[in-house]
């Protein structure tokens, strides 16, 4: 398909609060293990269209559904880094929490304990069609996969986009909740996706290979463009079958891998709606993530008083 230019990216996805804790060693069971705790907004959706805005897009839309507990926060939160936020507030259901225990360690490496809350509460009555006015692309966060209201959320939104000739691209997010769901079941949910993000372990899971080229070359049989996501080995583009190109990872010191995949989806998108390729978009992508691993948290750096495109291009 072809991306119209100047067309807003509508991200839809989770919106939860991080907790991240990052302590240094494996951790001591039945005891204390110190550590440093902060509380920051994250959701791989959020973060998505946070890291979209800093890499420079202008018009980066989000729908997401939150708790009453922290709605002006992530709102703000949105806003200040250059995102136009719709969050439906639940009535019932509090904020997503992920709790992220990062070794902070060499590798960064996080493992996370994830309570959805309000946000796979989305539904189908939280969509309109209005919300694809003057849209060049819509992105589907994978958890939305993950619950039943926000699945038949997934089903409306791609016909609707279908019928609009809007392209559609998913991260599929979780290897964990994928095995839960099923590789058959996974696929048919994603039918009409033009772009398909998934990170090495979802590209193994997903297609029973054990070698992540060939993942990425079987996945692309199914949808027309993946991007595999390789971590510190950069990231394949893969089309028809094949892997068509290697990218590699820029240099980074990291201190907590969370949101990495995130700044890589986000930067990649906006590089493809602004007119690169997928072999430069994903070079984007991986400079974004380098960013990413470099910080604590799951969103971008951003200046006070200065807008995201503006602080990304100083």
């Amino acid at each position: 398909m072809t991306v119209r230019p100047g067309g807003a990216l509508l991200v839809v996805g989770d919106v939860v609060t991080d907790v991240v804790a990052r302590h240094r060693g494996p951790l001591a069971a039945g005891t204390d293990t110190a550590a440093s705790i902060r509380r920051l907004p994250g959701g791989a959706g959020a973060n998505v269209a946070c890291w979209a805005a800093w890499a420079g897009y202008g018009n980066v839309r989000l729908l997401g559904r939150v708790g009453a507990d922290a709605a002006d926060w992530h709102e703000r939160e949105l806003t200040a880094c250059g995102v136009r936020p719709q969050l439906v507030v639940d009535p019932s259901a509090p904020t997503g929490t992920v709790i992220c225990l990062v070794d902070s360690g060499d590798s960064g490496e996080r493992t996370f304990l994830t309570d959805s809350g309000a946000s796979l509460r989305i539904g189908p009555g939280d969509w309109s069609d209005t919300l694809l006015d003057g849209v060049a692309r819509l992105h589907l966060s994978g958890y939305l996969l993950f619950a039943e209201p926000s699945r038949a959320l997934v089903s409306v939104a791609l016909a609707a986009a279908r019928a609009r000739g809007v392209p559609v691209s998913l991260d599929p997010a979780s290897a964990g909740f994928l095995a839960g769901l099923g590789v058959d079941r996974f696929l048919g949910l994603v039918e009409g996706v033009d772009v398909l993000l998934p990170s090495r372990d979802e590209a193994c899971l997903l297609t029973g290979l054990p070698d992540a080229a060939d993942a990425a070359a079987k996945l692309s049989r199914h949808v027309p463009l993946v991007i595999s996501k390789q971590g510190a080995e950069g990231a394949l583009v893969a089309r028809a079958g094949a892997v068509c190109a290697r990218v590699p990872a820029a240099p980074a010191s990291p201190r907590d891998s969370t949101g990495a995949g995130d700044a890589f989806t986000g930067a990649f998108l906006a590089a493809l709606l602004a007119g690169a390729t997928p072999e430069e978009a994903a070079a984007a992508g991986c400079r974004a993530g380098a960013t990413a691993v470099e910080r604590v948290g799951g969103r971008p750096p951003r200046a006070v008083g200065r807008s995201a495109a503006e602080t990304r291009q100083a």
